[in-house]
């Protein structure tokens, strides 16, 4: 899976247009203050060789140096020039069942996908490239910096993925996992109580299980 990411990564390199009628608003990855908080305050190197469980051997200083540049060049070149035009444009809704993303959205999540980007610090035996979770952050920092809008899309499904790990049965896991790793499925968020906003202890939905180890 390294390598998949090592070839791939590199395509964020590839500039995007703002689409037409658009201006793009330029974002500049602060990759030397990155790199001074991993390297010369947090000592990521030797912090990483101790992580054996976590994938921390994995994150050779050449490996971390990649995925910071090919992070910056994916959220400068491809997420950066989209960002305002969304704002503008915003979604579509065509039908109970379909939505149109704002212009370039599409093609940008399919390069994500392409580089590997969703499976960054997830286990390899779902897909995933076996990351420390910091490298993740970071990746995730500077894609939200550049577009958070567009970063919503993954993003949530990062909560879908960590839950499944975290408490699904072999079945599900075995389901929907790799999918979701990959990035060819999606996570997303279901707001059935709207009046509660961002105070979620007014929450009160619950799942009951019924027959066949589902829920309603």
């Amino acid at each position: 899976m390294l390598s998949k990411l090592a070839i791939r990564g590199g395509r964020g390199a590839i500039s995007r247009q703002a689409p037409r009628g658009t201006r793009g608003i330029a974002y500049k990855a602060p990759l030397r203050e990155v790199q001074f908080l991993l390297n010369e305050v947090n000592d990521s190197e030797k912090h990483y060789e101790k992580m054996v469980r976590s994938g921390g051997p994995n994150a050779t200083p050449d490996m971390v140096q990649m995925i910071l540049e090919e992070s910056a060049k994916f959220a400068e070149n491809e997420l950066a020039p989209l960002n305002e035009g969304a704002d503008k444009v915003g979604c579509v809704q065509k039908g109970p069942n379909e939505v149109i993303t704002p212009p370039g959205f599409k093609e940008a999540y399919a390069q994500f996908v392409e580089g590997g980007w969703q499976g960054l610090s997830f286990p390899e035996e779902f897909g995933g490239q076996g990351m420390p979770t910091s490298l993740a952050l970071v990746q995730s920092e500077m894609t939200a910096t550049a577009n958070w809008t567009w970063t919503m899309f993954p993003g949530l499904s990062k909560g879908a993925i960590n839950t499944l790990i975290a408490h699904g049965d072999d079945l599900v896991k075995s389901k929907y996992l790799a999918k979701l790793v990959s990035g060819e499925w999606t996570g997303t968020m279901c707001l059935t109580e709207p009046h509660c906003g961002s105070d979620l202890a007014q929450v009160a939905t619950k799942a009951e299980p019924i027959e066949g180890g589902k829920y309603k």
